[in-house]
């Protein structure tokens, strides 16, 4: 896989703005500390925007094994199949998503989608809780439904949000910053929470979380799309 990554990203062309700034000499010699020093509101709000994207990722593909085995008592097997079959589905959706995001506007889109998905954790824990493998396939399959709306317009946003000689490394930590304050977090808080509670109620209050979280720091942050961001720009 690495070394087809690496054949792809060889073949693929920098952008025209990169390029500029490359004949113009204009590329910062440390940039992951110039964008901490010029962009530090971007690099937060950013982070925290993809929260809803990766914290409920992580529950349903992780600690869904974990819930499946000492709650519900259902097959590894079914659950298994549920994720690959959503899997599947969110890889087809997500180019379809971001399509809509260019059309309709990422940061409208993204908003929308953050309060679906953070709402969505209680319609997922009743369908999971009945026990039914039809509806459990269901419960799975819509969680990547609204996973791949959130997820098809995060590159754009993030990205847009950086000045061009910065973008690269402040999208970079942006994104990154959420696998550690979101995502990598997310499975234990859960596994705590009903060890605790022993429901998948608080859980889907925690996922709610994410939500508000999201759609707070993206109603924050400017929305570029259709406008010109191959300019400096100054702040978020």
């Amino acid at each position: 896989m690495v070394a087809v990554g690496l054949w792809i990203r060889l073949g693929i062309l920098e952008t025209p703005v990169f390029s500029r700034l490359v004949e113009a000499k204009r590329l910062e010699q440390v940039p992951v500390l110039e964008v901490i020093k010029r962009q530090p509101k971007a690099v937060i709000l950013t982070a925290l925007a993809r929260s809803v994207e990766q914290g409920p990722a992580y529950i349903y593909f992780s600690f869904v094994f974990v819930y499946g085995s000492l709650v519900l008592h259902v097959s590894r097997d079914l659950l298994l199949s549920a994720l690959l079959l959503a899997s599947c589905i969110d890889f087809l959706l997500i180019p379809l998503t971001g399509h809509i995001s260019d059309r309709y506007g990422r940061k409208r889109t993204f908003i929308i989608a953050a309060a679906v998905a953070g709402l969505y954790g209680f319609p997922y824990y009743a369908l999971m809780n009945t026990a039914l493998p039809s509806l459990i396939v269901l419960a799975t399959v819509l969680a990547f439904v609204f996973h791949a709306f959130v997820y098809g317009p995060q590159g754009a946003l993030i990205a847009e949000c950086f000045t061009p000689r910065l973008r690269y490394s402040g999208t970079s930590i942006g994104y990154q910053l959420a696998s550690i304050t979101a995502g990598g977090p997310a499975p234990l808080i859960a596994t705590a929470l009903l060890a605790k509670f022993n429901s998948g109620w608080p859980i889907a209050a925690y996922i709610l979380f994410y939500g508000i979280v999201s759609v707070v720091a993206t109603a924050l942050l400017p929305d570029f799309t259709n406008r010109d961001i191959s300019e400096e720009q100054h702040g978020v």
